[in-house]
Formats: structure tokens, sequence, C-alpha cells
């Protein structure tokens, strides 16, 4: 059975009249109990006064008893007196209480004042003023003097009903206002789930409308839009990926493809043959090269985990260079790498397949004969800083923030085998972010380029190498 309302408009609702009611109870039971306090302090001064008036009027009677003088009896009217000798023997007592009693004979350890209540046999509440009083002749006696309670629970009582038949009213008047108060405040809501609704991979462009910036359901529609850009842009980040990566892979494919056609098009000697597999090898070495780098991409948008241990900066970057300069030979290049011995915590595999990569792409970019230099150091701000520095064109201003995306090649026109498949910055930029640090580039028109590795404060400390 389902118990809680599966709307939020109804459990607003009952929150709402919940709290209301609770909040209407609070209020009648403080009013009532504060009418019921005043009354009834009201009714004590009455006592309290007519308390004073029979205790004036109270005289000896020939019998030895006691009698109320004036011929404004207040016994004949709305007060009952009743009088007691300290030794149990009832002096006088008003004619209307009959046989009854206020409270029976004094003690002499009783109080002098004392204020309580008490019922007659017909069921008429009194309100009683007790009190050692001494009268005529010096004569100390226990002297009662009484009011009715009816008027003060009836005028209680009525209060009490005009609130029990009111609360509910109230109640019910106000659920429905809550009902459609929470209806029009939700309304947004509503319109905002329809439109999102309508909303697919197809038309992300779109975008929810914000009635008002300033309330929290304008807060959520502008959210809800910038999770919607955010997506779009992962859309055609993920369609431009696609469509990069089925290029680059039909370009060796296809050529692998050609060259395996013609070999067997043809009869020709086995050189001829050894030739045509080796090219065929140095396609297949090309895909393979690039599925690698489109895995370490995926495991990246996966969340790999890094697996930090302390290393010698320097002695990384040193390691990089050592496996590339075969490829800085060939063009009559040199890679120096100098600075300081700095050991921070990293990830050995991932820095340096993002030094190889901005190396490597230092020496595709550089003329010959000139140097490749690579620099270690730890900044006054306790940063760790590996700079990758190269005598290239430089990059033009409107591809400096478009280097680090995938398949993205400043020279479109430039031969995969010169430019490669534009994922190596990519993956050098995801394996410092992982890192907690940064990638910065210097560069000018013709003046080379600078590729700046910063790397977060690390506690291990350093040492100069000459």
């Amino acid at each position: 059975m389902r118990l809680r309302p599966a709307h939020v408009r109804t459990r607003l609702t009952l929150w709402y009249v919940a709290v209301l009611a609770l909040v209407l109870v609070l209020y009648a039971t403080a009013t009532l109990a504060f009418l019921r306090a005043n009354l009834l302090r009201e009714l004590d001064n009455g006592v309290h006064e007519a308390f004073e008036a029979v205790e004036d009027r109270l005289r000896p009677a020939s019998d030895g008893a006691l009698r109320l003088e004036g011929h404004d009896d207040p016994a004949e009217r709305s007060i009952f007196v009743e009088g007691w000798s300290l030794d149990g023997k009832l002096l006088y007592r008003s004619p209307r209480l009959g046989q009854e009693t206020l409270g029976g004979p004094a003690q002499a350890a009783a109080p002098r004042t004392s204020v309580g209540s008490v019922t007659l046999r017909d069921g008429l509440p009194l309100r009683v003023r007790s009190g050692i009083r001494t009268v005529a002749e010096g004569r100390r006696v226990m002297i009662r003097v009484a009011r009715s309670e009816e008027q003060l629970r009836h005028e209680w009582r009525e209060l009490l009903l005009g609130l029990t038949l009111g609360l509910p009213v109230a109640i019910v008047i106000a659920a429905w206002g809550g009902y459609w108060l929470a209806g029009r405040a939700l309304a947004p809501l509503d319109r905002m789930a329809r439109q999102a609704k309508r909303i697919s991979a197809d038309n992300l462009q779109d975008r929810l409308a914000v009635e008002n910036p300033d309330d929290e359901l304008g807060h959520l529609a502008r959210v809800f839009n910038h999770s919607l850009e955010r997506l779009e842009q992962s859309f055609g980040q993920l369609r431009r990926f696609t469509a990069d990566a089925s290029h680059e892979l039909r370009t060796p494919l296809t050529a692998i493809r050609a060259v395996g056609e013609v070999a067997l098009q043809e009869r020709a000697e086995p050189a001829r043959y050894r030739e045509a597999i080796g090219s065929m090898l140095e396609e297949v070495d090309r895909v393979a090269r690039l599925v690698d780098s489109l895995l370490i991409l995926s495991r990246a948008d996966a969340g790999a985990v890094l697996r930090k241990e302390p290393h010698s900066l320097l002695e990384l970057a040193r390691g990089a260079a050592a496996l590339l300069e075969i490829l800085a030979e060939e063009k009559g290049q040199q890679i120096e790498v100098e600075g300081d011995d700095v050991r921070a915590e990293v990830d050995a595999l991932a820095l340096r397949r993002a030094l190889i990569n901005l190396i490597d792409n230092a020496i595709k970019h550089s003329p010959r004969e000139r140097s490749i230099s690579v620099k270690v150091r730890r900044a006054p701000s306790g940063e760790n800083v590996i700079e990758v520095e190269d005598d290239g064109p430089g990059i033009p201003q409107e591809h400096r923030t478009r280097i680090f995306e995938r398949f993205y090649r400043i020279d479109a026109a430039r031969s995969r085998d010169e430019g490669g498949a534009g994922l190596g910055l990519s993956i050098a930029n995801w394996a410092v972010l992982a890192h907690g640090g940064r990638i910065e580039l210097d560069t000018e028109s013709s003046r080379g380029s600078t590729f700046r590795i910063v790397l977060p404060p690390s506690a291990i400390g350093e040492r100069r190498v000459s």
C-alpha cells in the first residue's frame, strides 16, 4: 500500500495543512488557556471583594451564631456564605446552600487564606475563598465566600465550541488554497518538464524558457540549460571524434588494401612482394599507434586512476628524450635536458608519455640542425615545472585555444607521417590534468614555442644537478 503521495503538489499541500493545523491548534489552546486564566482571575477578584464585604457585615446573633446585617443581603443573590467556629461549630450558612457545605468544619491549623473550587450536588460549580478572621466581640471564625463559576465556564465553552467548529472549516479552506497555490508555484516546473521531454539528441540546441531568473525555478532552468549546453558540446565532440577517428583509420586501411590488391594482381619478384608487405606493415604500425592513442583517451574519459610514486622529474625528462634521440638525429637536431633534480609523486608512465608527445611535437615542428631544450625546475611558488622549447614557426593566435583538442591539426594539409593524427597534445594535456597540473603555452609567430608543464607543489626535496 502506497502511503506517500506520488505528486509533489499533494505532498506540499499536506505538509502545509499539517503545519497550519498544528499552528492553529496551538493558537487555540493558548487562547483558551489565556481566556480561562483571565476569567478565573476576574472571578477571584469578585470573590475577594465579596469576602471583604461579608467580613464587614457579619454580626453575632442572639443565639451565639452569626448573621449578615443589611438589607442588601448578598446571600440572596449570587454569593454563598458559610461561617464556622474554630472548634467545628457551624455559625452561618446561606439559605441557598441548604444542607450542603462549602468545605466542612474549620481546622485550627488551616491557612489564614486559601482559594479553591467545589461543586454542589446539583452540579453548580463554585469558586470559594476561605479565611480565618476576627469578627465582632473578638471572635475568630472561618469564613467561606463562594461565587458561581457557571458564567466563566459558559463563556469558555462557547469559545471552545466556536474554535472546534471553526478550525476544521479553516483547515479545509487552507487545504484548498494551499493546493491551488502549490499548483501555481509548480506550473513553471511542469512546463519545464514538458519542454525537457521534447529535447533529444536531434535538437540539443533547444533551451528551457527562463520565466524568472531570480527565483529557484529560474535558477533550476538556467542550470539545466547549462547542462544542455555542455551536453551539446559533448555530443559535438563525440561526433567529431567519431568522424575523425573513422577518417584516420580509413586512410591506412585503404592504403593496406590498395597495396595488397596491386601485389596480388601482378606477378613480381620476391623483393617486390617484400616491399609491398613492408608498406603494409608501416600502415599497420600507424593503425596500431592510433588505436593505442584512442585507447589511452578512452581510459582517460573513463577516469583512469594514476599510480603515483616519488620520481625524479629530471630523470623522467632524460628518459623521454632518450627514446626520441634517433628521431631527432634524422633531422640533425639535438635534445638538451637540464635543470634541477626535482622529485615529486607522479605516475611515471603517464608523465613520460606526456613528455614524449611534447618532445616529439617539438622535433616535428623545429627546422633541421636546431636544438630542442627541456628544462626542469621548481618555481618560487613551490610548483614543479618542466619546459619543452623548440625553434619552430610558432603557433598562430587563432589556433592556440584549440591545439589540445583531439584530432586537431594546425595545418590540415600536412601529411600524417609528419603531422600525426592530432592526438599527442590531447594525451599530454590529459596526463598533466590528471596530476592536478596544467600545460601553459608561450609562443610567438616565427619565434618558436614553449610548452610548460606545471605540477602542484610537492613536499619531496630537490638538489641541483650541475
